[in-house]
């Protein structure tokens, strides 16, 4: 199988994750990844969790909502006010067996295909960091093996490239800037952008978020590697956002996670 589906930052968003797993089965996918964060922020938990286990997953790594809902220490997380309350209500609705899932995946992983996984960063997985420049992406190209490196937490999509051989002037590391959400879209219709992959460069890849975006564009984004054609396509799709707010706000949750979600912030 050439193709396979990258999830990442679903956060319990039940409505997001739906019209993301309907895509995939429109494009034919039967092989995924999740680079953590299942769970968090939104009112669905255990539903998100049933859904992307019953999926062919080839591989995933933990996010930090997985880490601290399933084991971790509060008081050390950093997490503001709000996403703290959301990751104490997610503890209180998944059983313990849900929890020992979130549990025991790894903080990265890397695949025989030339890719390799990660929730945060590369150099120190497990501390969290974000990569939104091209100097963080020089500290994760340094721990990168392989062509291409995928990665979540920002909830931002953005892409970097190393090249193996530059022009004079040129830079070694440079962003990808189509990779990046434009915002002058009608955001009630779907989109995708497609690029391209030598294997003689370094990418890095942050795919953005099904679930909780900050970019400024509230459709649920997703990722599709294509690792014959070696294509990259990130696909951007609009959700029933109205539904998971009025969810987030019956459950008790703070009604920042129910504003946000209108303009992806």
């Amino acid at each position: 199988m050439a193709k396979y589906a990258i999830l990442s930052d679903i956060h319990s968003n039940l409505e997001a994750l739906t019209v993301v797993l309907d895509k995939c089965r429109e494009l034919g996918i039967q092989e995924y990844i999740s680079l953590g964060d299942v769970v968090g922020y939104n009112a669905d938990p255990a539903e998100c969790m049933r859904l992307v286990r019953s999926l062919n997953l080839i591989a995933r790594v933990k996010g930090n909502h997985d880490d601290y809902a399933s084991s971790g220490n509060l008081d050390e997380s950093g997490f503001n006010p709000n996403a703290k309350k959301a990751v104490l209500w997610t503890r209180e609705h998944l059983t313990e067996e849900e929890r020992e899932w979130l549990k025991s995946a790894p903080y990265d992983a890397r695949l025989s295909c030339g890719v390799t996984l990660v929730h945060a960063t590369l150099d120190t997985p497990q501390n969290w960091g974000y990569i939104i420049d091209a100097f963080h992406a020089e500290d994760n190209f340094l721990y990168q093996r392989t062509c291409l490196c995928f990665c979540g937490h920002s909830h931002v999509p953005v892409a970097f490239i190393k090249k193996q051989i530059t022009a004079p002037g040129e830079r070694p590391i440079d962003r990808i800037v189509q990779w990046s959400s434009s915002f002058d879209e009608d955001f009630t219709v779907p989109d995708v952008i497609t690029i391209e992959y030598r294997k003689n460069n370094k990418y890095l890849l942050n795919v953005g978020s099904i679930g909780q975006p900050r970019n400024g564009d509230p459709r649920a984004s997703f990722v599709v590697l294509d690792t014959e054609a070696m294509k990259v396509s990130r696909y951007r799709l609009p959700y029933d956002i109205k539904t998971t707010q009025q969810k987030i706000l019956a459950a008790g949750l703070p009604t920042r996670l129910s504003d946000r979600l209108a303009v992806g912030s």
